[in-house]
């Protein structure tokens, strides 16, 4: 049965063959795999690319102390990955900074930013993988960034509210329009045809505790809050902060839940994290594959009728709900 591959795979394929990184080759194979049409015809060569796509994971891990791989790729941790863009002098390490736990390089000089830096910003209970790039600039762009940015679950577009806001915003779409990064303000059902990367992202306006931040930002609402949503902060007074982490935890659109075993009580402070509109199958997948093939109901405490109901596995789980497993 012939392949019958998609344009959109054989110039995947070209890119792939003039990839020089492992990460870049790993980032473009899974691209591949999602162009790649589902039948027999196909069977061989999906097995063929998960090989490679294995073999280069490997690569990868062999060369974890190296500087150079740091570069290329950012292991994903915590309930999702969200990356930070912006011009030069946004703010972005500082709000990285005032957001998590890590102690990036801060200036008030340009490109301070030269590698990824990687904090875990809490939310109650959840911890979100932040990572700052270096800026993006007409003068110089690092291209390893754009892999990031189109592996991250969200974006995080952020402006300078004490300069010009407007001329940063224009300029850092047209640099994503170019490689192909739509910002979003939700997923559609039906994803796009063709290689487009649809990205969740929020507007962050940085450097509110400038007195004329709060006319740029008004602007900057009335312009695109129709299109994408927009939150002012500022990274040094802390302004803002607790609303840009709530924010942060909506941006993924993930809930929740918390497993227990029978007669135990639940870890309220370890929660399983799923995609909103994820049922107990997809819990039990989260889990372990015993429980995926072992599973014969479940009990729900939270959203279901009534406390401890016992629920099959396309039940609906809701943010907060106790499951309770039964092998």
């Amino acid at each position: 049965m012939p392949a019958n591959l998609p344009p959109e795979y054989i110039e995947a394929e070209k890119r792939f063959r003039e990839a020089q990184s492992p990460a870049e080759k790993a980032a473009i194979l899974e691209e591949m795999l999602a162009l790649m049409p589902h039948h027999k015809g196909t069977d061989k060569l999906r097995a063929g690319l998960r090989r490679k796509r294995s073999k280069l994971k490997e690569e990868q891990e062999s060369k974890k102390g190296s500087s150079r791989t740091s570069l290329y790729a950012v292991k994903r941790e915590g309930a999702g990955q969200i990356a930070l863009v912006g011009m030069p002098n946004a703010g972005k390490s500082q709000l990285l900074a005032s957001l998590t736990n890590a102690e990036p390089d801060i200036g008030d000089y340009p490109f301070t930013t030269l590698r990824p830096q990687t904090g875990m910003a809490a939310f109650e209970n959840v911890q979100i993988q932040l990572v700052d790039l270096p800026p993006l600039s007409e003068d110089h762009i690092e291209g390893w960034i754009f892999n990031i940015l189109q592996g991250a679950d969200g974006l995080l577009l952020v402006l300078n509210l004490a300069s010009d806001p407007l001329s940063e915003m224009e300029t850092l779409l047209a640099f994503l329009e170019k490689r192909r990064i739509v910002p979003v303000h939700a997923l559609p059902e039906q994803p796009p045809t063709g290689l487009i990367y649809l990205k969740k992202t929020l507007i962050v306006g940085n450097k509110a505790d400038v007195s004329v931040s709060r006319e740029n930002f008004s602007v900057m609402q009335e312009l695109y809050g129709s299109r994408l949503p927009l939150v002012s902060v500022s990274a040094v007074s802390g302004a803002g902060l607790g609303t840009l982490r709530k924010k942060l935890f909506e941006l993924l659109n993930i809930f929740r839940v918390y497993p227990k075993r029978p007669g135990h009580e639940p870890d309220l402070s370890n929660p399983v994290t799923l995609t909103k509109g994820s049922t107990i199958l997809d819990l039990a997948k989260e889990i372990h594959k015993d429980f995926l093939s072992n599973l014969r109901f479940a009990r729900v405490w939270g959203s279901s009728k009534f406390d401890g109901q016992k629920v099959q596995r396309d039940f609906v789980l809701q943010d907060g709900d106790i499951v309770e497993m039964h092998l």
